[in-house]
């Protein structure tokens, strides 16, 4: 079922609209989309797959005009925030949040999602639907934590940088938000030790490390961009867990940019452990880049 389409070829922002709070979400859709110049898209999912023969299930109807009420209350909030300054249009598609948004998404210039902090055992029995889009789109994906909002001051854009050599996709996006945004770049690469060899390597080599890394990132960033962007940028190298680096450089940060694996295989999520772990608990928005190509992915 559609409610309204645009006609418009230029990609436009993609926005989910589903049960939760999509505030936050349409929040940053729509700075960003006001900052480009293209369309907000809004699209609201109705699964109407039969669970179980349970008497309380709605009708396929009442789903409908259920998911409707909830679409419409989410475009007058995007109106509100553009303010006639770009088009809003939206859809009603029936399907799987991460289906529909995977097919709507193809073509978008960017797909943004708004996401909750779960608990561990809802972590265990859900998967975000981010991480799902995620995983199957080559646009860039925008995962936005549930009470964020923005508040107008200077802030830094974040790049999570894994592999610097291969590290050439997230460091394009990153230099691209932090110059469309007026930001400052901050790199982060983290580094650790099996726990076996912790007290194995002095002081002296551990800082050697460090400073090798420093450099490769620098060198990398400069490959991308120019020479004043890498002179520019806060390269920081910190020795921990990858994930737990990330969540804690997002604190203040006004976007948190990292990779995501390409998938080899049509099943499962493939945005690697440290996406889902960042996902799950970052205090800002965080965009996953395109994936670097693979020659065996394979893309549906």
């Amino acid at each position: 079922m559609t409610e309204q389409r645009t006609t418009a070829h230029e990609p436009r922002i993609v926005v989910g609209v589903g049960p939760e709070q999509v505030e936050s979400a349409l929040a940053f859709a729509a700075a960003e989309a006001v900052r480009a110049g293209c369309g907000l898209h809004l699209v609201q999912a109705v699964d109407l797959t039969p669970m179980a023969a349970d008497p309380a299930l709605l009708p396929a109807v009442d789903m409908e005009a259920w998911g409707a009420v909830q679409l419409a209350e989410a475009v007058k909030i995007a109106d509100e925030l553009v303010d006639g300054a770009v088009p809003v249009t939206h859809e009603l598609v029936r399907g799987t949040p991460v289906g529909v948004l995977v097919d709507v998404g193809r073509t978008a210039r960017m797909v943004v999602l708004e996401h909750r902090h779960l608990s561990r055992l809802s972590r265990i029995v859900n998967r975000t639907v981010a991480g799902g889009v995620a995983a199957h789109l080559r646009v860039p994906v925008v995962a936005v934590p549930s009470g964020w909002r923005p508040d107008g001051e200077p802030r830094v854009v974040v790049a999570g940088v894994d592999v610097p050599e291969r590290a050439d996709e997230v460091l394009r996006a990153a230099l691209a938000e932090a110059h469309a945004r007026g930001a400052r770049l901050r790199l982060v690469h983290s580094w650790s030790l099996p726990t076996a060899y912790e007290d194995t390597f002095t002081a002296d080599e551990v800082r050697g490390w460090s400073a090798s890394a420093h450099a490769e990132v620098c060198a990398a960033l400069d490959r991308v961009g120019d020479l004043s962007a890498a002179t520019d940028a806060d390269v920081r190298v910190e020795r921990g867990r990858a994930s737990e680096v990330l969540v804690q450089a997002s604190a203040g940060a006004e976007l948190l940019v990292i990779g995501r694996h390409d998938p080899l295989v049509p099943i499962g999520s493939h945005i690697g452990p440290v996406a889902r772990a960042v996902l799950r608990e970052a205090t800002c928005p965080v965009l996953l880049a395109t994936p670097r190509p693979h020659r065996a992915a394979y893309h549906p």
